[in-house]
């Protein structure tokens, strides 16, 4: 007869995917049943440790490396693509806009400096806390992106969660200070394009994951070229550096690199890289245009909109162009 505890066990056995359950759930029901009686069975249930359990053997069995139907290790792959390219992305962003912040607040006079001085400590202790969090934080995305390189999971995991914390206090912020509340659209973007890749990374670097590599190049040589574009954009073209402008150069830069590389090794993209560029792609373009939508009808000059509009297309264009790859890629394995 079925008890309790046992129907308990299988409901929460259904986080599982079906082949990873076909397999292994008997075996795991007898294992968590082992030596209970049958009166404490029918009174008790799983315990919070073994459903937090199986819901990180879920997220592992679904993003699965090898020994996985195809659908699962190619969502692995694509996964584990995405974290790469997104964290080397957000850490040669932040690198490079504090470098350029503080080059020229510090050599434009005395009283700029003193500027850039009082944004940490002429509002008060928290705001003065949370805005040098702010300045701060970010730049973990460099060590967790040469921790995964190295292979030091824990630690680029532990670097990114945190790098990606900041971008929560514009919808904090107003409830506990006067400040006033972020453009939704725009701050909710940009915390997807920090969270999402630090949720990647956590969740396909797991312990049966191979070891993160690049597709070409060594982890300091990507890093300083994503950074030269990076700031090269910025200083050629100064009037356009909000905070999306570099980035998304960058990967504009980057992906069409990618692209003419792939044309040239094997005429197919290795292990869904396409997919993972597309889904950066699209997610680049969201923060695009979330920072577009408010400068119309606000007075903004138009060499500003039209730059910002150029940059969306590019990103649209090379978006779909990558899906299509992507597609073809995923249609020939």
């Amino acid at each position: 007869m079925t008890t309790l505890l046992e129907t308990r066990y299988r409901t929460v056995l259904r986080l599982l995917p079906a082949y990873y359950r076909r397999d292994r759930a008997e075996e795991m029901v007898e294992v968590y049943l082992w030596d209970v009686d049958q009166e404490t069975q029918d009174q008790s249930r799983p315990t919070l440790g073994e459903v937090a359990s199986v819901a990180a053997l879920a997220v592992r069995s679904r993003l699965a490396a090898t020994g996985a139907p195809r659908p699962y290790v190619l969502l692995g792959s694509a996964v584990r693509h995405f974290a790469v390219f997104a964290v080397l992305l957000q850490a040669a962003a932040a690198a490079v806009d504090r470098v350029l912040g503080l080059t020229w607040w510090s050599t434009h006079g005395t009283r700029n400096w003193e500027m850039f001085l009082s944004g940490f400590t002429g509002r008060g202790p928290l705001v003065g806390v949370a805005e040098a969090a702010e300045w701060t934080l970010p730049l973990l995305w460099t060590v967790g992106f040469f921790a995964l390189l190295r292979d030091r999971r824990r630690l680029a995991q532990a670097s990114v969660l945190l790098a990606a914390l900041p971008t929560l206090w514009p919808f904090v912020a107003p409830l506990v200070t006067e400040l006033a509340p972020p453009d939704p659209w725009f701050a909710t973007s940009t915390a997807l394009f920090a969270w999402l890749p630090a949720l990647a990374l956590c969740t396909a670097y797991h312990r049966d994951a191979p070891v993160a590599v690049l597709p070409a190049g060594s982890p300091g040589l990507a890093f300083a070229a994503c950074g030269v574009v990076m700031g090269a954009s910025e200083v050629v073209l100064p009037a356009m550096g909000d905070t999306v402008w570099a980035p998304a150069t960058c990967f504009v830069v980057g992906a069409l690199g990618w692209l003419l590389l792939r044309s040239r090794r094997t005429g197919q993209s290795p292990a869904c890289g396409a997919v993972a560029l597309a889904a950066l792609g699209l997610l680049l373009l969201s923060v695009r245009v979330a920072a577009l939508y408010p400068w119309f009808g606000a007075g903004v000059p138009f060499v500003f909109i039209g730059g910002a509009l150029g940059q969306a297309v590019a990103l649209t264009l090379l978006t779909v162009v990558l899906a299509v790859v992507a597609r073809r890629d995923l249609a020939a394995r």
